[in-house]
């Protein structure tokens, strides 16, 4: 049988009524970051009612053990991993429901969805016959969503050997092949002063003032980002600093205490992580001087940069499945969000972050189209039965 043929097979036995279930079922268990076992639990139960011999390694996460199951084809090969998240952002939590053409819910889009449809890509590949060679690794896992989590869990799992050769994301991102993105750290800065909240009029005199401390900073990296704005990558973007939250005293008329402030700072492919930190605990320190203000920085790195190698083996495979489902290639752009693609090109792992449609990510409002669902788990299916084809084709 011919790769088109095999690949045409699997995509064809993907089940749109079965992957509609998976994703419900997934979404029907709350799971915050941190505390995302009642999903992981309920994807390992549905995998072994499937036949799937399932592992729970807790990548030093006990709390929330990952979920990996394998489908192996009749000779060894090189091997694809399925991917994804199922932790989701803290806010309250919205049952699955079908409303016309989408899946809503908690983790609707991000990515309970997309990973229900990995989930049927495996099954519609094992239904369709199976790989003749490779396998299909599909690892499921807590500790995704910053600040709540920073891929502390997949990092363990990696680093244990628990990886492919290649990876499958299906985070909602579908209308280009993500080449490049930036990398990404949150922030936390505290500006504090001796002594306790008073009343404006009976503050002491020369005390130093943490809203007006709070104000340098933000003059500081609004500077910063007008520089970073000359830090570019054709594909990626530029490199930026970005506050989004302030917040000092209790009172309109109280001399605060403390002025607390946070954001991000993403920078592009090819500038170090530990440069950018530096250079940020550069102008904490400065700013602590010339205010006379005690600073504490939280600064937490959440994923370096990424860039996808456009000669690796997966990207002819995914672009020839992408043509033979869709009827057209993928053009190159950049991934605009940070994400597990991230992690394993620190590792010199090819990565592919392809999702369905969809939006609402990190609202109360996140939605699926199920067609897209579908289109994604046929696209997932034809994907491994070439790259699986590639380790019987030494020409490949």
């Amino acid at each position: 049988m011919s790769q088109w043929e095999a690949g045409r097979r699997a995509a064809g036995c993907v089940d749109r009524e079965r992957l509609l279930r998976i994703a419900e079922r997934l979404i029907a268990a709350p799971s915050p970051t941190g505390t995302a076992a009642p999903a992981l639990d309920a994807l390992g139960s549905l995998l072994e009612e499937e036949g799937f011999d399932v592992e729970r390694p807790e990548g030093g996460h006990p709390r929330a053990p990952a979920v990996v199951a394998r489908l192996d084809g009749t000779g060894p090969g090189r091997v694809l991993q399925f991917d994804g998240h199922l932790d989701t952002v803290h806010l309250p939590f919205v049952p699955p429901r079908v409303d016309g053409g989408e899946l809503r819910g908690s983790g609707a889009a991000d990515m309970k969805g997309g990973m229900a449809a990995a989930v049927e890509a495996m099954l519609a590949v094992r239904d369709a016959g199976g790989l003749a060679s490779g396998s299909i690794l599909l690892v499921a896992h807590d500790l995704h969503e910053a600040p709540w989590g920073y891929g502390e869990q997949l990092e363990a799992l990696i680093a244990q050997g628990i990886r492919g050769n290649a990876v499958l994301i299906p985070e909602p991102l579908c209308a280009h092949l993500p080449v490049a993105g930036r990398g990404q750290a949150c922030w936390e800065v505290t500006i504090e002063r001796d002594g306790p909240p008073v009343h404006e009029v009976m503050r002491p005199e020369g005390q130093p003032d943490v809203i007006a401390a709070g104000a340098k900073l933000v003059e500081r990296l609004m500077r910063l980002d007008a520089e970073l704005a000359q830090q570019t990558d054709p594909e990626a973007g530029r490199s930026s600093v970005f506050v989004g939250l302030i917040h000092a005293g209790e009172i309109y008329n109280q001399f605060p205490q403390a002025c607390r402030l946070e954001g991000t700072r993403r920078w592009v492919p090819g500038i170090g992580p530990a440069e950018v930190e530096n250079e940020f605990r550069g102008i904490i320190d400065n700013l602590a001087r010339a205010t006379g203000t005690r600073i504490r920085l939280r600064y937490q790195r959440v994923r370096d940069a990424f860039r996808l190698d456009l000669g690796d083996p997966i990207v002819d495979d995914f672009q020839s499945a992408m043509e033979q489902v869709n009827g057209s290639r993928l053009r190159p752009g950049p991934k605009p969000f940070v994400d597990d693609g991230n992690c394993f090109a620190a590792w010199g792992i090819a990565a592919i972050t392809h999702g369905p449609r969809a939006g609402g990510q990190h609202t109360l409002e996140e939605w699926a189209s199920i067609d897209d669902l579908e289109r994604v788990a046929r696209v997932y299916a034809a994907t491994a039965v070439r790259y699986g084809a590639r380790s019987r084709d030494p020409r490949r």
